[in-house]
């Protein structure tokens, strides 16, 4: 994907995105008001690749939609590339592109139309359009002029993003963008968006693919019930969570526990095997191989199992109970 237009200059805000006390109360007409956003804050550096995560109605989509304009905050304060969504809308709307989750297209108009159409939503002159950079950028040359209706998934989801592309915004949003595709064209995706990423664009993503997120994201914010609960860069939101598995393998079989091994949190999960948790800000590695050694016993393989971004999320949501 080359995407020629760059967004890098000295004019750049530090920030794409600053969110302040954000917070969304819905008022239906019969029932209780819900709070879907709970004053959030959240910082986005620009040129980043931000991860929002949440379970199902975790207040994600409502994030989404205040910045893209489609629902009116109730209080606080949100700004894309330093433009106020309320008091400079016009500006604010131009500065970001949303890849909507659902595949949603004219079955009738072909990849160039759409994009035609959507750059002349955006009011985007006829001799600024990057129409045919963007059907490059997106694999869809040979396809321009074919009708949408005819195009595989792949190239629909492609087609979403280069609509958002239009108007050069410098931030886009990507809502589920693997959402019930296959594994090659999720690895085809992902490198769309490190691409345009690479251009200077900033990439907002909200996902359920705990670990696509882990590994493309510089920095993730995970919402439950409304509230922020974490945001952090990725590699210390997981060392947050202070925890280790140590197997190890033994030659010995053993019926039980050695009495000296309890100080520990270990599990004799066969005969051979003990399975140890522990925090490595408090525990280490070698403190339990020499307590294993200690007992005489011999060890014959040694494996460690890091937290990953699963395990973070669980922990930190109400998905734990």
């Amino acid at each position: 994907m080359n995407i020629e237009k760059s967004h890098r200059n000295d004019d750049m805000p530090l920030l794409a995105v600053d969110i302040q006390n954000l917070t969304k109360i819905y008022n239906p007409s019969k029932g209780k008001t819900v709070e879907a956003l709970n004053n959030i804050n959240m910082k986005v550096p620009q040129g980043s690749i931000f991860g929002i995560l949440g379970p199902n109605g975790a207040g994600k989509s409502t994030l989404i939609n205040i910045l893209a304009g489609l629902v009116v905050k109730t209080s606080g304060i949100a700004k894309i590339w330093n433009f106020d969504i309320e008091r400079e809308t016009r500006r604010a709307r131009a500065a970001i592109g949303v890849v909507p989750q659902e595949v949603s297209l004219d079955a009738f108009f072909s990849p160039r139309e759409a994009l035609e159409l959507q750059a002349g939503l955006y009011g985007v002159p006829k001799k600024e359009r990057r129409t045919d950079e963007i059907l490059e950028a997106i694999g869809l040359t040979e396809k321009a002029n074919a009708d949408a209706r005819s195009l595989s998934g792949g190239m629909k989801r492609r087609l979403l993003i280069g609509k958002a592309l239009v108007h050069t915004p410098p931030v886009v949003v990507l809502d589920e963008p693997t959402a019930g595709v296959d594994v090659e064209l999720r690895r085809q995706l992902w490198d769309y968006v490190r691409d345009l990423n690479k251009a200077g664009t900033t990439i907002l993503l909200t996902t359920h693919y705990l670990k696509e997120a882990e590994k493309m994201c510089d920095t993730i914010a995970i919402i439950d019930q409304g509230q922020m609960v974490a945001c952090d860069a990725t590699p210390a939101l997981i060392e947050r969570l202070d925890q280790r598995t140590l197997i190890i393998t033994i030659k010995e079989k053993l019926h039980k526990l050695p009495d000296n091994l309890n100080d520990f949190s270990v599990t004799l999960t066969t005969p051979i095997k003990l399975t140890f948790e522990f925090s490595p800000s408090k525990t280490s590695t070698g403190e339990i191989i020499t307590a294993v050694q200690k007992e005489m016993l011999t060890i014959v393989d040694l494996q460690t199992l890091d937290s990953d971004l699963e395990d973070v999320f669980i922990r930190m949501t109400n998905l734990n109970g």
